[in-house]
């Protein structure tokens, strides 16, 4: 820990606080700005008017970075401090209004840490005045937020067998909630609660269910022990109902299910859990027996809607799969499912709503739209109350090709990667490329580009979509004056009109943008900060 300026002092952030984050629009109290997970500021100083006026205040540098470090996390703003993480674990706290460090703690990783997708972070809980991190090397920590001092440190996971921590804790009342991430090295996921006092764990909800328990008939043999159900993304909760809402990620190995028959839950699900005994309530499963690396690590996001001449309480879920689903988060019952680009592996759904598969993988090649990417990834959506509409960072029109050697699965090797053959790209339209001698990352499509879409969830319909000229794994929010900020991977960081799509304003960061924005309020003037590339980056309107 590095402390580099003068302990500072504020009240401690209560869980009724977080609560009642609504009712504090000058702060950011949690990954999603509420639970509700609408990414949404009620602040009012930007409007689609003046936003062409907005000026850099300051800028927080990464002070080292490996080539693997992606910007990922969403800060947190309490009482004129924010509290984020530099890639790929180090905490920062700094005053909101100059950029002024408080103290930074640095965290060095076991080399035994193992992630599939880059040494990322996606951001803090807090409560009281500890704040709460995961790291790469599968630990969950605790830290004084006024000093940045160790309270405690516990494992998750272990890393060796290719556990981490990248997602953002969840508090709710005296918990903290998360889940590990792993399934590219075929884990056994799951989520759990620990005491914010000491580290205790509290329960743990299995995502990979053992055998005799619920779902376990889902999976055959010793399947079960490696089968994935990674947690990247931060959940929603409802205090009302008092159910948490949490995305599942891939099943392992990812694109090769042979040795796993059976629909394999709860990979590929939104699980309702009871957040003080981590009961499952209800699960929908978006892509039974994913062989496509559909992981559902997207953000739940919770509102009351009219469906059908009533009201009704509803989640609305972008999901990686291309399918944007409407459910009652009550029960679990399906209410829709429309696609938001390109789809081919299904066609349609059953009463229920489980889906009509009509692709898998094959010894030829198949083609799927979506790509291995997927339509949105775990960049968070967001949800306005004043437009009605949901915005969803995505992809567009964009495949992958998916082999398997019949009958002949990956073996699992504890530490290594459990996958499959890599899925390749397809040139051109409706073709199967020739097969590729080795792995290589999947590349684009031609006329794949990213896009910001807003859909009316009461009929699935798509009012505007704003295209990029380069894909986004930037996360969107929106204000109550109809000002939608987001980014994407060319470095632009962008303000739309929230009702028709319209470009307002826009700044090159010089590097990708891979987070969610968010505003807040310091010494009465209101902030928007994303991060991009090497840095994190504040803006104000001119004085």
């Amino acid at each position: 820990m590095i402390l580099l300026a003068a302990t500072f002092w504020r009240a401690q952030l209560s869980a009724d606080r977080i609560t009642k984050a609504a009712q504090e629009p000058g702060n950011w109290l949690t990954y999603s700005g509420n639970y509700n997970g609408h990414r949404y500021s009620t602040l009012t100083q930007i409007t689609p008017d003046n936003v062409k006026n907005l000026e850099l205040q300051w800028v927080l540098q990464v002070q080292q970075r490996g080539n693997s470090d992606k910007w990922e996390a969403s800060p947190l703003v309490v009482d004129g401090v924010l509290y984020t993480v530099r890639p790929p674990n180090d905490v920062v706290a700094v005053d909101a209004i100059t950029g002024r460090i408080f103290w930074t703690y640095n965290h060095n990783p076991a080399p035994t840490a193992r992630v599939c997708c880059g040494r990322v972070n996606r951001g803090l809980a807090i409560l009281g005045n500890t704040l709460f991190m995961g790291t790469i090397d599968g630990r969950l920590l605790a830290l004084n937020s006024a000093t940045g001092a160790v309270l405690w440190n516990v494992p998750v996971g272990a890393p060796e067998a290719g556990y981490s921590v990248t997602v953002a804790p969840l508090v709710v009342k005296d918990k903290v909630i998360l889940g590990p991430a792993g399934g590219e090295y075929g884990i056994r996921g799951f989520i759990t609660a620990y005491s914010p006092v000491d580290g205790k764990e509290l329960w743990r909800f299995n995502t990979i269910p053992s055998p005799g328990d619920p779902g376990s008939e889902t999976w055959k043999g010793d399947a079960w022990k490696t089968g994935g159900g990674p947690i990247w993304t931060t959940g929603s909760y409802d205090p009302d109902l008092n159910l948490m809402y949490w995305g599942v990620g891939n099943p392992g190995p990812d694109w090769n299910g042979d040795g796993r028959p059976g629909d394999n839950l709860y990979t590929e699900s939104v699980v309702a859990l009871d957040p003080d005994t981590g009961k499952l309530k209800w699960h929908y499963q978006f892509t039974p027996h994913d062989e496509f690396d559909f992981d559902a690590t997207q953000v739940p996001v919770l509102t009351d809607i009219p469906w059908q001449g009533s009201a009704r309480k509803v989640m609305l879920f972008a999901n990686r799969n291309g399918m944007f689903y409407v459910l009652d988060r009550t029960n679990g019952k399906f209410l829709s499912g429309k696609p938001f680009t390109r789809v081919n592996w299904l066609e349609g759904f059953d009463a229920n709503g489980r889906p009509k598969k009509v692709l898998e993988p094959s010894a030829a090649g198949t083609l799927v739209y979506p790509n291995n990417q997927g339509a949105t990834n775990w960049y968070s959506p967001s949800y306005s109350p004043r437009t009605g509409l949901f915005y969803i960072p995505s992809w567009t029109d964009t495949s992958s090709v998916y082999r398997k050697d019949p009958g002949n699965p990956p073996i699992y090797t504890e530490g290594a990667q459990f996958n499959g053959i890599f899925p390749t790209v397809a040139f051109g339209t409706d073709s199967l490329p020739a097969m590729a001698a080795t792995p290589t990352n999947t590349r684009l499509t031609p006329g794949t580009a990213g896009a910001v879409q807003a859909f009316d969830p009461r009929t699935g319909e798509r009012k505007w979509s704003f295209a990029m000229n380069d894909v986004t794994d930037a996360g969107v929010l929106t204000t109550s004056t109809n000002v939608l900020f987001s980014g994407g991977r060319e470095g632009y960081f962008y303000a739309l009109d929230a009702r028709d799509g319209k470009l307002l304003w826009k700044t090159q960061l010089g590097g990708s943008i891979a987070n969610g924005p968010i505003s807040y309020l310091a010494n009465g003037r209101q902030y928007v900060t994303v991060a991009g590339g090497n840095a994190m980056f504040v803006f104000a309107l001119r004085q």
